[in-house]
C-alpha cells in the first residue's frame, strides 16, 4: 500500500456521462414526425444541419453566454453618452449561426413554399434549446416584418437588410450594416399590458418623423437596430419605428437607465430606457398602434409556445440521458417503475406540446390562403401561448427532480432551463391576457370558433373521454355566466383538446388515447407521473431519443 492510496476516500462509480455533442433533428422523432405532418419536412436538410450545431457547438456556446451577462455601459470613460450594452462574444456567436441558418427570416424567404412558417419554427425550437435568450431579438426579427409592411416606404428601407442572413453587430446607421435586427418597446410603468394608459408622446415634426418623449419600463435587446414601438399621436395611441443610430451616425435620444436583473434569461438584456426627443417614423394609421403592432405580437406569441416547448424537450432529454446511466437499489433508474411513469409521462407531455405548437405554426403559414386557417391561427395561438408555457416551470422542475441533488446544482443545465421556463408565460402578454384574448376572438370574430370546433369534430368518436370533454365545452361556452371568470379552465380544456385531437390523429392511436386518459380522464392525476397501467410507458421513451 502507497501512501497516496491510504488517503484515497473512495471511488467515484455510478456517475452519469454528461449528454455528449449530438444532432437534436436527428434524434427527436416526435420534433420530425410534427414537421412532416404540417408540410415542412421539404427543409429537412436545412433542419439537420442546424440541429447538429445547435446540439454542439451552440449549447457550448449556450453556456458562456449565460454566464457572462450582458453589461450596461451608460457612459465612456470622458463622461459621454454613449448608452452602449456589451455581450460576451459567445452571444454574438449565437446570433450569427442562427441568422445565417434562417431562424429569424426563413418563413419570409419562401413566401410560396407551404410550410416555410412549420420549418422556421423547427429551426426556432432547435435553436432555443441550446440557447433562449437570443431568441429574444431573433424573434422580434422575424415577427416585425407584417408590422413593417403596413409603412411602405420604410419597408422598402428596411425589410431587404432585416431579412439578410448576416448579422452586424456595429454601432453604425442601419443603412450601412450587412443586416439589421429589431426590437420591440410597449408596456410603461403605469399600464404593463394595459399599454392604452401609456404616456409616452409622439410630437409631430413637420417632415413626417415624430420625436418620442417618455419611457418604457421593458425594452427588448436594447442594442437592435430599431424598435418598434407604441406611443400617443396624433390621433391616439400609434406605432413608430424608432432606429438606434441615425443617419449621420449619432445616437438616436434613447437613454438606457438599466438593464433588468432577471431571474433568467441572463444571456438576452432588457432595459428600461427615456426617450428625450428621439425620432421615429409612423408605421400604420394614426391612432391604430394596436392594431400594427399586434401582427407582431401574433408571431412572437407563437414563438413563446415554442420557447417553453424547446425547454421542455431539452430537460426531458437530460432527464432521459441520466436516467439510462445511472442505478439505485439494483437497477438502472430507466427500469425502475415509477421513474419510468414519470420519464413516459414527460415525454407524453412534450409530444403534446410540440405537435399544438407545430399545428398552429401551419395556421399561420396558410393564414393568407385560407380563412378557416387564418381564423384558427388567430384564436389557437392564445390557445397555445397560455398552456404550453404555463406546463414548462413544472415539467422542468419534475426534470430537475430526475437528476436529484445534481439537477439544482449550476454545472448542469437543469437550474437554467428552470430560471427560463416561466418568462415565456409572462412575455406577451399574461395567461389572463391570453384567456381574455381567446374569450374577445370568440366572441367578435365568430369565425374562430367555427374554426375551433372544425379542428376538434373530426376527433370526436375516437376516444369516449375526448367526445365527453367536447360536449363540456360547448356547453361551457355556450353559458355566458361569469365567463370572464372561467375563462382559465375552459382555455386549459380548449388546449387539452386540441393536443388529444392532434394526438389520436397522429397515426400512434396508444399515445392520442393515453394523453386522453391521463389529461381528460375523470381518473387524471394532478402531478406527472400519474399514467395509467395501459399507457405506452416504453414506446414513449423510446420515442424521446436513442440512446446516445
Amino acid at each position: 500500500m502507497t501512501i497516496q492510496s491510504q488517503f484515497i476516500t473512495h471511488d467515484v462509480t455510478n456517475q452519469p456521462q454528461p449528454l455528449p455533442d449530438c444532432n437534436f433533428w436527428d434524434i427527436d422523432l416526435p420534433l420530425r414526425e410534427a414537421v412532416a405532418r404540417n408540410g415542412g419536412d421539404w427543409a429537412t436538410d436545412r433542419l439537420g444541419a442546424y440541429g447538429a450545431l445547435a446540439g454542439g457547438e451552440l449549447m457550448a456556446l449556450g453556456e458562456a453566454a449565460n454566464r457572462n451577462r450582458p453589461v450596461l455601459h451608460a457612459v465612456d470613460a470622458y463622461g459621454r453618452r454613449i448608452d452602449h450594452v456589451e455581450f460576451h462574444p459567445a452571444y454574438h456567436a449565437l446570433m450569427r449561426a442562427a441568422m445565417q441558418a434562417g431562424v429569424h427570416d426563413f418563413s419570409w424567404r419562401h413566401p410560396s413554399h407551404a410550410g416555410a412558417h412549420v420549418a422556421r419554427a423547427a429551426l426556432h425550437y432547435l435553436h432555443s434549446q441550446a440557447d433562449a435568450g437570443t431568441g429574444c431579438p431573433l424573434t422580434m426579427t422575424h415577427a416585425a416584418i407584417p408590422s413593417l409592411r403596413q409603412a411602405p416606404t420604410l419597408a422598402d428601407a428596411w425589410i431587404t437588410r432585416v431579412l439578410s442572413s448576416r448579422y452586424d453587430p456595429r454601432t453604425l446607421p442601419a443603412a450601412r450594416k450587412a443586416g439589421n435586427t429589431l426590437g420591440m418597446g410597449m408596456t410603461e410603468k403605469q399600464g404593463g399590458s394595459d399599454v392604452r394608459t401609456n404616456t409616452t408622446r409622439a410630437i409631430a415634426q413637420g417632415d413626417g418623423s415624430v420625436a418620442l418623449v417618455g419611457h418604457k419600463f421593458f425594452f427588448s435587446a436594447p442594442m437592435s437596430d430599431a424598435h418598434l414601438l407604441l406611443a400617443q399621436g396624433d390621433g391616439g395611441l400609434g406605432c413608430f419605428l424608432m432606429p438606434r443610430v441615425l443617419d449621420d451616425g449619432s445616437l438616436n435620444a434613447v437613454r438606457i437607465q438599466r438593464l433588468k436583473d432577471k431571474l433568467g434569461d441572463w444571456s438576452n438584456a432588457s432595459a428600461e430606457v427615456e426617450f428625450q426627443g428621439a425620432v421615429a417614423w409612423p408605421v400604420g394609421a394614426a391612432g391604430r398602434g394596436i392594431q400594427t403592432i399586434l401582427d407582431m405580437v401574433a408571431l412572437t406569441r407563437v414563438d413563446c409556445m415554442l420557447g417553453s416547448a424547446a425547454g421542455m424537450r431539452q430537460a426531458l432529454v437530460q432527464a432521459v440521458h441520466h436516467a439510462r446511466q445511472r442505478r439505485a437499489f439494483g437497477k438502472l433508474l430507466v427500469d425502475q417503475p415509477l421513474m419510468r411513469n414519470v420519464l413516459a409521462d414527460l415525454a407524453l407531455e412534450n409530444e403534446a406540446a410540440i405537435a399544438l405548437a407545430m399545428r398552429v405554426a401551419r395556421a399561420v403559414d396558410a393564414s393568407g390562403r385560407d380563412p378557416l386557417e387564418s381564423a384558427f391561427a388567430r384564436v389557437a395561438t392564445a390557445i397555445g401561448k397560455y398552456w404550453v408555457c404555463r406546463r414548462a416551470p413544472a415539467f422542468v422542475n419534475e426534470a430537475q427532480e430526475c437528476l436529484g441533488g445534481i439537477g439544482y446544482v449550476e454545472d448542469t443545465l437543469l437550474p437554467r432551463l428552470y430560471r427560463q421556463a416561466p418568462l415565456n408565460s409572462i412575455w406577451e402578454g399574461s395567461g389572463n391576457v391570453q384567456c381574455l384574448d381567446v374569450l374577445r376572438a370568440l366572441a367578435k370574430e365568430p369565425g374562430t370558433r367555427d374554426a375551433l370546433f372544425a379542428e376538434l369534430q373530426p376527433a370526436c368518436g375516437l376516444h369516449p373521454a375526448f367526445d365527453r370533454q367536447f360536449a363540456a365545452l360547448v356547453a361551457a361556452l355556450d353559458d355566458s355566466a361569469a365567463l370572464e371568470a372561467r375563462s382559465r379552465h375552459l382555455v386549459e380544456r380548449m388546449a387539452q383538446l386540441l393536443q388529444a385531437s392532434l394526438l389520436l390523429q397522429s397515426g400512434d392511436g396508444g399515445i392520442g388515447a393515453a394523453f386522453c386518459r391521463a389529461r381528460l380522464g375523470e381518473d387524471r392525476g394532478a402531478a406527472y407521473g400519474t399514467l395509467d397501467a395501459q399507457a405506452p410507458i416504453a414506446t414513449l421513451i423510446a420515442r424521446v431519443m436513442p440512446e446516445v
